[in-house]
């Protein structure tokens, strides 16, 4: 056995459910360009489940099952009044949230696979509320409940709010859900497989992998992008930025990828919407400062943009606060880890992997009094 940095390269189960293959993105072998442009979030969230489109009576069908099971218990609402605010993170609480939203599901611990899917049904439904409910909780506002009339990328701006969102507003964030749907086998979504294989339930199997997306070389990265855009502050102080980042080997948050080489196909969409927002709320420096900011870093490193780089200038055109980010990539990414934990059920095998010991050896026990 060869042990592997970051199990990079290996081949760890098969899936239907998307792929990576010469730097193209598909979900169910459909282009992300493709569904970027023309699916709505819940037409994915479909096709990630059930492995094709639905028919409009099924969109219907899953709009409805959606809008139904979007509120949140009181006590979740509770439980976020009860923090210490100034020092929880977004992620921290929806990772409390969603464990929390196990205890009050009487099929929580009901593993046939009917209950498993209404389940996947509730937790869709659920998490946008949740974060919602959470940002507006920890200013002091009560929450907003969600509208039986609106789609997940609507409603969701709408419960932050208590406004309609426009038009503009509602083709980004639902362009952006898409994009954020799945991704392969990446780190949180190996974390939900990783503990679901163990027969656990599905509300571990999404505690566990918001945990993994928490950390900021995964979810976190597009927080730490608007972090870095405010640091900057103009585009006049971006050379001198990148320049001292690139004399100090420090990393440049947004810029690369393990499976990409070419370049993250979702990347270019989120320029488009960023260009197109902030040139709306008047607020160009944004996307000039990411413009300029890509052009030095490509031209001294092959490392291209990833999703995370243009969505935070895109978020930020929104109104949305800067660590909602990563609870919103999970809103979206749920959609996947769904698809994948069911998958892993339906086919299930332990995940035990072998490590490659390098500690010391033949050590033999020596009494407490005789040790040095």
């Amino acid at each position: 056995m060869t042990a592997t940095r970051g199990l990079e390269g290996i081949v760890a189960t098969t899936s239907s459910v998307s792929s990576i293959i010469d730097d193209t993105l598909t979900y169910v072998g459909y282009s992300i360009d493709d569904l970027a442009e023309n699916a709505s979030f819940e037409e994915v969230v479909y096709l990630l489940w059930h492995r094709k489109l639905p028919t409009s009576e099924q969109l219907d069908e899953i709009r409805k099952q959606l809008s139904e099971n979007a509120k949140i218990p009181q006590q979740v609402v509770d439980h976020f009044k009860s923090y210490p605010i100034e020092k929880v993170h977004p992620m921290a609480a929806l990772r409390t949230a969603v464990s929390l939203l196990g205890l009050f599901d009487e099929e929580a611990d009901v593993m046939d696979p009917q209950a498993n899917y209404r389940k996947a049904i509730r937790l869709q439904a659920q998490l946008p509320t949740v974060v919602a409910a959470f940002a507006r909780v920890r200013k002091g506002l009560e929450p907003i409940e969600p509208r039986t009339d609106l789609a997940i990328a609507e409603n969701f701006l709408y419960m932050l709010s208590g406004e309609e969102p426009s038009d503009i507003a509602v083709e980004a964030f639902n362009k952006a859900l898409v994009l954020h749907a799945d991704h392969e086998l990446n780190a949180s979504t190996f974390t939900a497989r990783v503990c679901v294989a163990t027969l656990s339930d599905v509300y571990s199997g999404i505690t566990a992998a918001i945990g993994a997306l928490k950390g900021p070389l995964h979810g976190g990265a597009n927080e730490a992008v608007m972090k870095m855009l405010n640091e900057i502050g103009d585009i006049q102080n971006v050379e001198s930025y990148v320049k001292d980042k690139f004399d100090r080997k420090e990393k440049i948050m947004g810029f690369g990828h393990r499976v990409y080489r070419k370049g993250d196909p979702r990347a270019k969409h989120l320029r488009t919407m960023s260009e197109k927002l902030t040139s709306i709320t008047g607020d160009s420096k944004l996307y000039e400062m990411s413009l300029k900011i890509e052009e030095l870093v490509t031209s001294k490193k092959p490392l291209p943009p990833n999703v995370d780089f243009y969505s935070a200038s895109v978020y930020h055109s929104l109104g949305i606060d800067h660590d909602l980010f990563t609870p919103i990539f999970a809103m979206s990414r749920v959609s996947g880890w769904l698809a994948h934990i069911l998958e892993q059920y339906d086919n299930n095998r332990l995940i035990r992997p072998r490590a490659d010991y390098t500690g010391a050896v033949n050590q033999v026990y020596v009494p407490i009094e005789k040790r040095v």
